[in-house]
This record gives C-alpha cells, sequence and structure tokens, in this order.
C-alpha cells in the first residue's frame, strides 16, 4: 500500500545554491526512513533566462519571418494590439503561477512578478532583434507599426519562452 505524502509536512531547503522541496518519506508505522527531494524553480536565474531567449526564438523566428505577422501590425488598431499584450502577461502568469508557484507563493511574490515580467521582456527583446535584422521595424520612420509588430511576434514568441523555462 502507497503512503500518500503530506506535501505540509516538508520544508523547503537551499541545496547546491537551488532550492529543494524535502519531503519526508515514512514507513508503514510512521517512522522517517528517508527524504525525497523535488527541485523548486522558484527563483528567477540566469540559467531561466538563457532558456527564456531560445525558446522565444524558437517561434519568434518563424513567425517573424511571415508576411501576415507584418501587416497585422499595419491593420489592427493600438486597442487590440494593447489586449494581445496583456493577454500574453495574463497567460504567462496564469502558466507560471501553475507550474511553479501554486503550493509555494507566500513568500515568492517578487519571483513571481520577476519571472512574468521577466519572460514577456526577454521575448519582446528577442523579437525586437530579429524584426529589426529582418528590416521589418521601421524605427525613426513609423515606431508605432514596429512596435505593434513586435508585440504581435513576441505574443508566440512568449508562451514558447514560458514552456521553455519549465525544463529542469
Amino acid at each position: 500500500m502507497d503512503q500518500k505524502i503530506d506535501i505540509r509536512e516538508s520544508t523547503i531547503k537551499r541545496i547546491n545554491g537551488y532550492l529543494h522541496r524535502v519531503i519526508p518519506v515514512a514507513d508503514k508505522s510512521g517512522q522517517i526512513i528517508s527524504y525525497a527531494l523535488k527541485p523548486l524553480m522558484l527563483e528567477f536565474k540566469p540559467r531561466d533566462i538563457m532558456q527564456i531567449l531560445v525558446g522565444s526564438a524558437l517561434l519568434a523566428i518563424p513567425v517573424s519571418l511571415t508576411e501576415e505577422a507584418w501587416n497585422l501590425g499595419q491593420v489592427l488598431p493600438n486597442t487590440n494590439v494593447l489586449s494581445i499584450a496583456i493577454l500574453s502577461l495574463l497567460f504567462i502568469s496564469v502558466f507560471v503561477y501553475f507550474n511553479f508557484y501554486k503550493i509555494t507563493f507566500k513568500g515568492y511574490v517578487f519571483e513571481f512578478i520577476k519571472r512574468v515580467l521577466g519572460t514577456y521582456i526577454l521575448s519582446f527583446l528577442v523579437v525586437t532583434v530579429i524584426l529589426t535584422l529582418l528590416q521589418k521595424c521601421p524605427w525613426g520612420v513609423d515606431n508605432l507599426l514596429a512596435i505593434k509588430r513586435i508585440v504581435i511576434v513576441a505574443f508566440p514568441a512568449a508562451m514558447s519562452g514560458t514552456l521553455s523555462d519549465t525544463l529542469k
């Protein structure tokens, strides 16, 4: 018969610089015989930044090459583009919360905000570089169009960056 592990009995410890949830493993009599370690990804570290950059580029590159994305920047009203940016942040927030902070949110709110905003900003920067290199950001001529195109392409890029951040 399997013992059910009560997550409330676990503790959080830093091991080799990374946070882990230490879960006691007990035998049938209730005696602790061992401990299980589960890595926690609550802190936003340089490794996470690299994963987000690479993950963002995975979808930013093909989407940046499509004429549909360029044209959407021209025809979509500003409110729709702003809504896309807000939707991106909402999706990132929900995904990050349920994958990293659901159990351990208290005490890590700043890290949560840092991860969400960091993911979107890094994705935004990746898209900015790619679209600028492709000469699809008319900087100095039509900055608003450039930003609108970046926001549109940053939506899928941020999603893939968020997903790649879950890799351990």
